[in-house]
């Protein structure tokens, strides 16, 4: 597919913490990086934008024994190799805990110098859908072009947001048409182990509207391999295994010929509210989407 409403140099972006569930949308990101050949070309002062008590850095041993430390960073990486067709930069780190309008200024700016023509935001959320059926992926613009063109959603959410709908709204004010994919993950798991499945989902959609050919790796068999081990621990808890059939039955009424075709997109706002209001509101190592 051609896709001209995001052009051929697009930048995809995907933050650890609250954006993330499951891991997917990291984990996406990372396999671009491990299956490409990519150099770091910017990254944050992070004595600028990180809560060392909330987000805190890390020590590790080297080869040699030497112990080093990790900040919390966010680093932009391009294509080691200019080539025909799509190409996608990169965008990966840790949300911030303050300054993000000069964050997300910040990194724009770094954007419009290495002339990316489209920005992609990465996702995933906690919702009531069960493990055994197709990851559903909210794919949304504000764009009026990238909308028609792409078939995307307009979210018509009001209400706390993350540095993913920060980044993506400076985007557009600076020309940058922006797009967002949201997997919508097993809230039942997603707090427990890493989703291969909604890995796979984000990159299946992401190929859809970039058009620039998306490595998988192991990830259909590590997907699998995660459904099967879900159903095996269901299967030794009645209640578990009767809730999954409910979130089934739901889902196969979404999916059906009659179904609204909002039906997605009333799940990521139900989830945003859930996660901006009463018990669930982040805390403050948890920074608000």
């Amino acid at each position: 597919m051609t896709v001209e409403g995001l052009g051929r140099r697009v930048l995809v972006a995907a933050f650890d913490g609250w954006n993330d569930a499951g891991e997917a949308a990291s984990a996406a990101v990372s396999l671009l990086r491990a299956e490409g050949e990519y150099e770091s070309v910017y990254s944050v002062d992070p004595e600028l934008y990180f809560d060392y008590q909330y987000t805190r850095p890390t020590v590790s041993l080297d080869a040699e024994g030497n112990r080093a430390l990790s900040w919390p960073d966010a680093t932009l990486l391009r294509p080691a190799q200019q080539t025909r067709g799509t190409q996608l930069w990169l965008l990966t780190g840790v949300e911030p805990a303050r300054a993000w309008k000069a964050f997300a200024s910040e990194l724009v700016d770094f954007a419009l110098a290495e002339d990316i023509t489209g920005f992609v935001a990465l996702g995933s959320m906690m919702a009531d859908v069960p493990h055994t059926r197709p990851i559903s992926i909210f794919a949304g613009s504000d764009s009026d072009a990238l909308r028609t063109g792409l078939g995307l959603e307009r979210s018509s959410y009001e209400g706390p947001v993350g540095i993913l709908s920060v980044l993506a709204h400076v985007a557009e004010q600076a020309g940058i048409p922006a797009a967002s994919l949201w997997a919508s993950v097993p809230h039942y798991v997603a707090g427990h182990t890493p989703s291969p499945k909604a890995t796979l989902a984000l990159l299946d959609r992401l190929e859809d509207i970039t058009g620039a050919k998306v490595p998988r790796g192991e990830l259909s068999t590590q997907a699998a391999a995660w459904e099967a081990s879900i159903d095996a621990a269901a299967a030794d808890d009645e209640e578990m295994t009767e809730y999954i059939r409910g979130l089934e039955r739901t889902r196969d009424t979404w999916d059906s010929p009659d179904a609204s075709g909002d039906a997605i997109a009333r799940e990521f706002e139900q989830y945003l509210r859930r996660r901006g209001d009463g018990p669930g509101k982040p805390g403050r190592d948890e920074p608000r989407r």
